[in-house]
């Protein structure tokens, strides 16, 4: 079994969607105010985290894109672990709308078929080209609403991407949430090393959210295993 890590690291001040929260991570208490503190032989330290629900590497809950979308404490675990394939969509230019046609070519190139109930990654190259860099917020490339339309009809739960945003920066990106809504399908957002996928056929995929109560989405550790 080989499990390969698609997760962004995250640590204070990590990259986050523009106009949201920042991520804040520090320590809370250190070992040695913990060893003075009760006498202990090695002091216990612990750290604390400030972030918002779609810092990271997350998914985003039906909530996020309307106000009687699923929660995200209520969002079915079994669609967190299901079969998935990975598409190279590494040739589309930055900010440019990747439609049904790039997904069809790229699905005949996988040499694999889109798993019914399951997930689709689409790895654009947008991670490994700009993080942490200012065009990591800004100049991904994305599906438009065709191509999510004809994402869902291939009978998937969800697909991911490697950028903060499911579609390209404006009014395209705003469309392909609403879409998600419709068609009863979510994205996850923030992906990282899908390259290490292309190529490798199906694999499973494996990221549960936490159990924020009303929560508009969560951060993931997502992660493809192959047998």
């Amino acid at each position: 079994m080989k499990i390969v890590d698609l997760s962004r690291e995250l640590y204070h001040r990590t990259p986050t969607y523009p106009g949201q929260p920042p991520i804040i991570h520090g320590v809370w208490k250190s070992h040695e105010e913990a060893f003075v503190e009760s006498g202990n032989v090695q002091g216990n330290s612990v750290m604390f985290f400030s972030m918002p629900d779609h810092g990271g590497t997350h998914m985003d809950a039906p909530r996020h894109f309307g106000v009687n979308g699923t929660p995200i404490d209520q969002y079915p675990l079994e669609n967190c672990y299901v079969r998935g394939i990975c598409l190279d969509l590494r040739h589309i230019p930055p900010k440019a709308e990747i439609t049904p046609e790039h997904l069809q070519e790229a699905v005949k190139k996988a040499g694999v078929s889109i798993p019914k109930g399951g997930t689709v990654l689409l790895c654009t190259g947008h991670h490994e080209r700009t993080f942490p860099s200012a065009a990591y917020s800004t100049d991904n490339a994305g599906v438009n609403v065709a191509a999510t339309e004809w994402l869902a009809k291939q009978g998937i739960v969800h697909f991911g991407i490697d950028s903060m945003r499911p579609g390209p920066i404006g009014k395209v990106n705003s469309l392909v949430h609403k879409a998600c809504l419709e068609l009863d399908i979510t994205h996850i957002e923030s992906l990282c090393n899908l390259e290490a996928l292309i190529g490798k056929g199906e694999f499973l995929y494996v990221g549960f959210p936490m159990k924020w109560r009303g929560g508009t989405g969560s951060p993931i550790r997502a992660v493809a295993i192959f047998d």
